[in-house]
């Protein structure tokens, strides 16, 4: 087995994972080439998840692996500081998934693991490397196992997984009799699995559909276009469209009546429900240059609020108890919370001692506001009309 190097791939400029961006804004794939790819600790996190996940695919699908190599293997894992055992049941869960997709094929099926792809035909220079592929009589399968527990993220008509699928289709499409199309997303720390079917003459007519838009975006041409896809936009704290959206958030001063009508708090909130996210980008990258000496009109770094600490809380409890202070008074007893609870129990054991008996209960959630396109029920706390009998 060649040696795991997740965290050093290279990227493509029209890249997969960022294609829900430069196919909505096409000259932001080479504004971001002046920013460096940055990481952090989830990053690292994930990373670490997808190289374990990685180990346990090839040892089931791929690699005659003994037992012994594979703990070895895995153990040189768990020596990351980053690494929880958690890690071990949700990739078990990846995996799992896997296993019961392909138990029911009547014929071995062809699995690829950390497969790098090159949809290139479709994206200039466009290639990226798939979790998981695998091909079972007329059906390709694409999976994508995500470690982040933010936000849930569909399959459906998911940019990043059908570019993936059109790079295998490329590339195996003249060796297996490749119909249909299943895209499949499993993010176990949030219990969801998403999956997602078109046909593959469905996927080539996308794949002709974006060819002028991904030629636009490999050019640096066409309009900067702001919107939710700037989250991980690694120019989105300088970036003049983004700032120009949200300061036409003033347009409205210039209303004559004094109250906003509801039509125009709509249009508000639409403009300004990036706001914040927007501010604290800019303020990350304000300190990180004024870190680096450079001048932030009107701003400047100080040293913040420190926090004390004990050399040894071990050694300085025991001075406590020992001067007559009573350890009771140096811990707090607190109850876990339900999810806890269920997390230290398990999710079987949980459901037999609690829930089974009633002992657990789901509350309303509160009302909260969210854009018209979310597809939860809208509630309303407006008394219902009654017809007048009288």
């Amino acid at each position: 087995m060649s040696k795991i190097a997740h965290a050093e791939r290279s990227h493509a400029l029209l890249s997969a994972s960022g294609s829900t961006r430069w196919l909505a804004c096409t000259p932001s794939a080479r504004l971001e080439e002046q920013f460096p790819h940055s990481t952090s600790t989830y990053a690292e996190e994930g990373t670490l998840a997808h190289e374990i996940a990685e180990l346990k695919l090839r040892k089931h699908f791929l690699e005659p692996m003994p037992k012994s190599t594979f703990t070895r293997r895995l153990n040189k894992m768990k020596k990351h500081e980053l690494f929880q055992d958690e890690m071990l049941k949700h990739t078990d869960s990846y995996l799992d998934y896997l296993k019961e997709l392909t138990i029911s094929m009547t014929a071995p099926p062809y699995v690829a693991v950390e497969k790098r792809l090159d949809y290139s035909a479709y994206a200039p220079e466009g290639f990226g490397t798939v979790d998981c592929l695998i091909i079972g009589g007329n059906t390709l399968y694409i999976t994508d196992f995500k470690y982040g527990k933010g936000v849930p993220v569909s399959a459906e008509n998911n940019s990043q997984m059908k570019l993936y699928a059109l790079g295998a289709y490329v590339e195996y499409g003249f060796l297996f009799p490749i119909e249909s199309i299943k895209l499949a997303i499993i993010q176990p720390r949030l219990n969801n699995v998403s999956e997602f079917d078109l046909l593959v003459v469905d996927l080539l007519a996308w794949g002709e559909e974006i060819k002028p838009i991904a030629q636009k975006a490999f050019d640096g041409e066409g309009e900067f276009i702001p919107g939710e896809h700037c989250k991980f936009c690694r120019a989105k704290a300088q970036c003049r469209a983004r700032a120009e959206e949200f300061s036409a958030l003033a347009d409205f001063t210039a209303l004559k009546p004094p109250l906003l009508t509801d039509e125009e708090v709509g249009q508000m909130l639409e403009k300004g429900q990036h706001v914040e996210s927007w501010v604290k980008a800019l303020k990350e990258y304000a300190l990180a240059e004024s870190l680096k000496g450079k001048s932030i009109a009107g701003w400047k770094a100080v040293e913040g609020r420190g926090s004390r600490n004990f050399t040894d809380m071990d050694k300085a409890f025991e001075h406590l108890k020992n001067n007559g202070i009573e350890e009771s008074m140096l811990f707090d007893r607190v109850p876990l919370s339900v999810s806890k609870l269920e997390k230290a129990l398990g999710k079987e054991e949980f459901r037999n001692l609690l829930e089974a008996e009633g002992l657990v209960v789901k509350s309303t959630g509160k009302p909260t506001l969210v854009p018209e396109s979310d597809k939860r029920q809208p509630v309303s706390n407006a008394p219902a009309a009654t017809e007048d009998f009288s």
